[in-house]
């Protein structure tokens, strides 16, 4: 089977491209693919470099480009040299310009505004770094507790919670080391608990220790249903609800957990 090549063609970073790019892959999974960026085209003669590299091979392009006269020339490129093309703003554009009766500006490379929400954001993230496991005992500002075993993903969830807004502080669940007593005065309703299948994280924790070193009892299945056990002990006692992170990726599972700490809330 061919490989096929997914050309991702920006006037800015082309971020927007590639998230589209990626949703696109996973649905085809028995096809393997090359992902080739062209950020930052700027002129008609970016383009034509980039078509060049794909045409005549089995390639799409996908791209961003905001101002018409970009558009239309990499349409009249991709049409001559035979080229499949997707064209993601254009459709977008003229639909809420028809809505709002406002032209869009048209400008290329415009990022979203610096404002209430972004410094929000930026806050966030920091909030995450500061309270990691627990450290700065800054459970009570938190708009989000996560607790669990090691290797359940706290961090980088912590992290990217806070960088959709959520101000999230994660304790870890270790056996014979109580939890800290301000994770008991949390409200349940922003407590929540992580689990993982004990064989899966089996095999993360053995990636870890052979990756770090350390003491491999940490990847035995024996310490890890220890482990687990006295997790669960403690989400019983805490009254929150539990998570099973296995085989999820890091936004399939935080959008669980802003679901569930909402519905928690409003209840």
């Amino acid at each position: 089977m061919a490989v096929v090549e997914l050309h991702i063609v920006s006037d800015a970073t082309g971020e927007t491209a590639t998230r589209v790019v990626q949703a696109t892959e996973v649905q085809f999974p028995g096809q393997e693919f090359t992902v080739v960026r062209h950020p930052r085209i700027e002129t008609a003669d970016d383009l034509w470099l980039a078509v060049e590299r794909m045409k005549g091979r089995p390639s799409v392009v996908i791209y961003t480009l905001v101002e018409p006269e970009l558009r239309a020339a990499m349409h009249a490129l991709c049409e001559r040299e035979r080229v499949t093309y997707c064209d993601l703003l254009q459709r977008p554009l003229e639909a809420v310009a028809a809505v709002s009766g406002q032209a869009a500006e048209m400008r290329a490379g415009a990022l979203p505004p610096l404002d209430e929400r972004y410094f929000q954001r930026i806050a966030a993230i920091e909030f995450a770094v500061k309270s990691d496991d627990g450290v700065a005992r800054r459970l009570a500002e938190a708009d989000i507790v996560l607790c669990g075993v090691s290797r359940t993903s706290k961090t980088p969830l912590s992290i990217y919670l806070g960088y959709l807004g959520w101000k999230t502080a994660n304790v870890p669940l270790v056996v014979g080391i109580e939890p800290p007593e301000e994770l008991f005065a949390v409200d349940p309703a922003r407590l929540v608990g992580l689990t993982i299948d004990a064989r899966r994280l089996a095999e993360i924790r053995t990636e870890r220790v052979l990756q770090m070193g350390g003491d491999r009892r940490y990847a035995s299945l024996e310490e890890i249903y220890k482990d687990l056990e006295h997790a669960h002990a403690v989400h019983r006692r805490l009254g929150c609800p539990i998570i099973d992170v296995t085989e999820q990726s890091i936004e399939e599972i935080a959008l669980r957990i802003m679901r569930t700490v909402e519905q928690r809330t409003r209840a």
